[in-house]
């Protein structure tokens, strides 16, 4: 019992600290200029940029930045379900709220980033971890799935 209790904090740990790093990132850089990626584009040139796989990478992310709130939203988002989750108290809330921006995060990596394998992997184990802790209340929660007929 004790090596599970163990296992899952480390999980939680694990989890809650990278959504605060990455939550912290997000307001550590000022955002960029509506005008940025046209004076990149044109500044190295159409056809580099046609030959750069991160194109598309670098467009998604710009276009959540240029909304004017989405990047800080999401950032304040997983910071406070870090939170939530290094509190140990509140740590299914926290990894219930945070399972749909874990989810996009694997997905961006799969289908933008598929040649990453270090980052694939870490943010696997994040998806995995972020699962493990939501699964570990399933007795609690298996009770709003699954409702007995009148």
């Amino acid at each position: 019992m004790k090596f599970k209790n163990i296992f899952y904090l480390l999980i939680s740990l694990y989890v809650g600290g990278f959504m605060l790093y990455g939550g912290y990132q997000k307001f550590a850089k000022p955002l960029p200029k509506p005008t940025q990626m046209i004076e990149t584009f044109e500044k190295e040139g159409a056809e580099k940029m046609k030959k750069d796989s991160h194109l598309v990478i670098k467009n998604y992310i710009f276009g959540m930045k240029q909304t004017g709130f989405f990047w800080q939203f999401l950032g304040i988002c997983e910071v406070t379900c870090a939170i939530l989750i290094l509190s140990q108290y509140l740590r299914f809330v926290g990894a219930v709220i945070l399972m749909p921006i874990v989810v996009q995060i694997f997905l961006f990596h799969i289908f933008l980033e598929p040649n990453d394998l270090p980052e694939l992997a870490q943010t696997g184990l994040l998806l995995v971890g972020n699962s493990l802790l939501i699964g570990r209340e399933f007795s609690v929660w298996k009770k709003l799935i699954f409702l007995k007929p009148f």
